[in-house]
């Protein structure tokens, strides 16, 4: 392998063979060999560069004067970075100065890191005087016409480009020009646009008279790229024509009638066709592309305003409306041009509201994708998945959702509108930087590859050499590392990805639909549209939901703006639920709080699922509203199902323990056990008004939420009492009632019973103390408020009322006096009671030896007479005299007919009647214990059906009025807004309040019937 073989591999060459033979050409045979591989070093494709460079010495002498330039900083000769930038990028442009010597004083483009635009006047004037016309002038007219005006007007737009490829090339950064890149392409295409008119304007005056010709006006309406000033090197120039008859009016006999007008223009639109793109010695530059005119190439070729207008209101497509955002008058009358954009601009921004929109046009999106043909799949940068449609497609959609009150959204170049779409918080930071930085990316690669041939193409090449080029082209000059072709097809892999990604998430976010179905009005939030809308949801308290929308939504900040975005969905789904108005509030309440947190903020925009439950549970529930209120950073559960599992017990206690161990000071300790206890509670709140967890689910998981509340109190209060000493006894609390069943509701205290056990050696007096202390310390701790107040908590009261002689009996008492107690003074109530009884915390050994002592009591050998008439007559008697003075009976979901103590003391004289005997009635669970009755022939299947259903209802019931109101409640509310909220709990629909409470006094009076039939019988 020879020296130059070597350097030139070093250099990126990839054809060595044809390479070093033009190296070797009679052209290059003066230069210093060292100083022109160097020189082609900074070229993107240096193969290509070289072979250029040859053919335009041959053919261009003058080009040998191009060669180097003067460092404008040392004043030395240094390589001309223009020419081989430009003829390793380009051999379509290297053709151009081949053909055009006239034009090689291009190569003197000045250069620079952030080149600036060359303004749209200054090309206007260059290409209208390059076919004789003049700028200044309010119809200019070509000088020439034909093939002399054509080769005029396609040379002087390529000298142009070339200047503007030369800049593009040698920037620092292509991403970072790009924007002004394709600005100064779409101001290039309009200018040549105004000199083919120009052209036109002379060529049809041999044709019709001058005067008629005169007499048209014609704008250019540019569309797509064109108009939004992000075209591409080479690129279809889409279009439309509007005309008028510049005379024509009412009064005036004289003016053209419309049907001449509309020859006239259409002669004139053909002609600018035909000078641009029509065969010739100087080829053509783009076709002009008019078939997103109305009714496409079936429609006519230019039309009227009017007739513009006639269109669009009353056949046009949805994807006719989005092609229209772009819509910018580019040539001929600016004036006439200005009143199309302003008569559209309503119809553009309030098409979202046609039925269908939003689906209409990611359904479009999804017919581009699959129209791709398989060949091209995994090479398309344009219309592939992740390309620059994804990008279009998604900013367009979100423009046409939500600009049509806000103004600030009215953009047409993508970049821009990524901008706004972020500042106004309609996409978050992060995304939108990903998403221009993928666009910008994507832009650049595709300006690249097109610029080679100066063909139309948006295909990944495939050859090594070819991608190598591409990966340098796409780096830019400043980048020190020699980037690859495998490095190039890991990065694009990568940006398709990301933009996939963001496209999924962004524009098929199911929130967009929502919001395009409001009306401009409805979306303003103005004090008049917002109270008329609020009335019609509603909303009792108009007025007073209205402060809260503007305290929510006033300033410039952007969460203020955010909120405007979200807000005109937002109500709706607070006027779901049952309290709009107290939901609004706790919104309020809880945005406030949360400020200016990101995670919120994109919560609410970005998951609908997680916006929209937000708004049911706060419109729904006190509870969950009064418990956000403290603790506001919760509300982020709402988008994540994951956190809205109930931890284990496990969990919780491994938590609690590692509080404990880093804040062992007692008033510290328990206030974190307190907090980890009511955030659970609001966890298992959320997730049951989200439908997540079944009724047994809430149930278990607030007994584990208990549990370690009350264990961790337990060790706190032991560590406390015995601090200094030595510990005398063991404590162990017992559950009991519907916490010892795992039975709870949100409302329900924890009965329990305490037992303690002396250790060895130990006085039983003192020990008997001891134990009384830390019982009395616990059930301090748990109940009595703690320093700094935990608010809103739900505190979990302890009651020992079931406990050995009841509220006279000791609080605590050895498991030796339990047993003395229960073999020799024992009644039937208490041995009921014990059927629940269920080690809760405390000493394990104690636990076991405790269920040994109390299950020969609790499951009798036999239940006698006496027993029995005494379980019935203690039920009678709780019937008449606990019940609550004035309840009603058929309401009363506890003690009332049919409800939980019916169906619970029938369960339980079954158990104390045949437990002993029958291991499957051996369960503290109500529902447990009834299937085990069941199964063994105690109940039919009808009854036991009956019953279960009555209790669970019941507990439901307990349930939604705590979610309801914040407060505990046994009875079914007679209020309607009461009961409906309660009955919607319970699986009803709106609405359904009355049925919801014939079905429970119905459902109940049937479990009355059967517990009467069973329990007396």
């Amino acid at each position: 392998m020879s020296s130059l073989t070597r350097t030139l591999i070093t250099l990126g060459f990839s054809d060595l063979e044809k390479s070093e033979r033009f190296l070797g050409f009679r052209e290059l045979a003066g230069l210093d060999q060292g100083d022109l591989l160097t020189a082609l070093k900074s070229a993107n494709d240096p193969d290509l560069a070289v072979q250029s460079l040859v053919r335009l010495l041959s053919a261009v002498p003058a080009a040998y004067g191009k060669l180097t330039a003067t460092d404008a900083e040392t004043g030395s000769e240094v390589p001309n970075e223009a020419l081989f930038r430009l003829l390793g990028a380009s051999e379509a442009l290297a053709e151009f100065l081949i053909r055009h010597p006239e034009h090689i004083d291009v190569l003197d483009t000045p250069t620079s890191p952030e080149p600036a635009a060359v303004p749209g006047a200054v090309l206007r004037a260059s290409m209208l005087a390059a076919v004789g016309a003049d700028p200044a002038s309010g119809m200019p007219a070509a000088a020439v016409s034909g093939t002399e005006a054509r080769i005029a007007l396609r040379t002087q737009y390529r000298r142009h480009l070339a200047e503007l490829a030369i800049r593009d090339l040698c920037a620092a950064s292509p991403q970072d020009v790009m924007p002004l890149v394709g600005a100064e392409l779409a101001d290039l295409a309009a200018a040549a646009l105004e000199a083919a008119l120009a052209v036109a304007r002379t060529e049809v005056s041999d044709h019709f008279p001058a005067r008629d010709v005169a007499a048209v006006k014609l704008s250019v309406i540019g569309m797509g790229k064109c108009g939004a000033r992000e075209l591409n090197y080479i690129s279809d120039v889409d279009v439309m024509y509007v005309i008028e008859a510049a005379d024509a009016g009412p009064d005036d006999a004289g003016g053209l009638d419309e049907a001449h007008a509309v020859t006239v223009g259409s002669a004139l639109a053909s002609a600018v066709s035909q000078t641009i793109y029509a065969p010739e010695r100087e080829p053509g530059l783009w076709e002009v592309d008019a078939n997103l005119r109305p009714e496409g190439k079936d429609g006519p070729l230019v039309r009227t305003l009017e007739s513009f207008l006639q269109y669009y209101q009353r056949w046009a497509h949805d994807w006719e409306f989005q092609a229209l955002l772009k819509a910018r008058a580019i040539a001929g009358d600016l004036e006439l041009g200005e009143r199309f954009e302003h008569a559209v601009a309503p119809l553009i921004w309030t098409s979202s509201e046609r039925d269908g929109f939003v689906a209409s046009v990611q359904a479009m999106r999804r017919r581009v994708t699959a129209n791709i043909r398989d060949s091209e799949s995994g090479r398309q940068i344009k219309l592939g998945k992740g390309g620059l449609r994804d990008v279009e497609f998604t900013v367009q959609l979100l423009q046409l959702v939500h600009a049509k009150n806000d103004p600030s959204l009215r953009l047409r170049a993508t970049t821009d509108a990524i901008h706004a779409l972020m500042k106004a918080g309609y996409i978050g930071r992060t995304d939108a930087a990903k998403l221009d930085g993928a666009y910008r990316y994507l832009r650049v690669l595709e300006h690249r590859i097109q610029l080679v041939h100066m063909r139309r193409t948006h295909l990944m090449p495939t050859a090594p050499e070819q991608l190598r080029a591409l990966a340098r082209a796409v780096t830019g000059p400043m980048n020190l590392k020699r980037p690859s072709a495998e490095t190039l097809l890991e990065d694009w892999g990568r940006v398709k990805r990301q933009v996939h990604a963001l496209h999924e998430h962004i524009f098929y976010r199911p929130i967009l639909a929502t919001a395009a179905h409001l009306s401009a009005a409805d979306a303003a939030l103005t004090t008049d549209a917002a109270r008329a809308r609020l009335a019609a949801l509603g909303y009792r308290d108009a007025a007073g939901a209205q402060r809260h929308i503007e305290a929510l939504t006033a300033g410039v900040s952007r969460r203020a703006a955010l909120q405007r975005q979200l807000l005109p969905v937002l109500l709706g789904w607070l006027a779901d639920g049952v309290n709009p108005d107290g939901g609004l509030l706790a919104f309020r309440r809880v945005s406030e709080a949360l400020g200016t947190s990101h995670w919120y903020l994109g919560m609410l925009r970005d998951h609908q699922a997680a916006a929209e439950r937000l708004c049911h549970v706060l419109s729904s529930s006190r509870l969950v509203t009064d418990l956000l209120e403290v603790s506001p950073e919760a509300t982020a559960w709402f988008g994540n199902d994951k956190e809205l599992v109930p931890l284990a017990f496990e969990a919780q206690w491994t938590e609690i323990q590692s509080k404990m161990s880093r804040h062992p000071e007692p008033t510290e300790a328990i206030r974190l056990i307190r907090l980890i206890r009511q955030r659970e509670i609001l966890r298992i709140a959320i997730a049951d008004c989200s439908g997540l967890l079944s009724q047994d689910q809430v149930s278990a998981a607030l007994s584990d939420a208990d549990r370690a509340a009350v264990l961790g109190a337990l060790l706190v209060a032991e560590s406390d009492v015995q601090a200094g000493g030595q510990a005398l006894t063991r404590v162990l609390v017992v559950a009991m009632g519907r916490q010892g069943g795992r039975e709870i509701g949100y409302g329900s205290d924890a009965d329990v019973l305490f037992v303690h056990r002396p250790v060895a050696g130990a006085d039983e007096a003192e020990a008997q103390a001891q134990a009384q202390a830390i019982v009395a310390k616990l059930m301090s701790m748990l109940t009595q408020p703690v320093r700094p107040a935990i608010m809103a908590e739900r505190v979990l009261s302890i009651d020992a009322d079931l406990r050995p002689e009841g509220k006279s009996g000791p609080l605590v008492r050895s498991l030796e006096a339990y047993r003395e107690y229960y073999a020799r003074w024992s009644s039937a109530w208490e041995a009921q009671a014990l059927l629940r009884a269920l080690p809760l915390a405390g000493s394990d050994e104690l636990a076991v030896d405790f269920l040994e002592m109390v299950n020969p009591v609790r499951y009798p050998a036999v239940l006698g007479e006496t027993e029995l008439r005494e379980i019935k007559r203690i039920k009678a008697r709780m019937e008449s005299e606990r019940l609550p003075r004035g309840a009603d009976p058929a309401r009363h979901v506890k003690l009332g007919r049919g409800g939980l103590s019916d169906v619970e003391w029938l369960v339980q004289l079954w158990q104390l009647q045949n437990a002993h005997s029958e291991p499957s009635l051996r369960t503290t669970q109500t529902v447990a214990a009834l299937h085990g009755a069941h199964a063994l022939g105690l109940v039919d299947g009808e009854d036991a059906s009956v019953l279960e259903a009555a209790w669970r209802l019941a507990g439901k019931i307990r349930n939604a009025n705590v979610i309801w109101t914040g407060k505990s409640s046994d009875v079914l509310p007679s209020a309607r807004g009461d009961l409906e909220a309660v009955a919607r709990w319970c699986g009803y629909e709106p609405g359904q309040a009355t049925a919801f409470e014939e079905d429970y006094l119905g459902l109940t009076r049937r479990a009355r019937a059967v517990f009467e039939r069973l329990f007396y019988g």
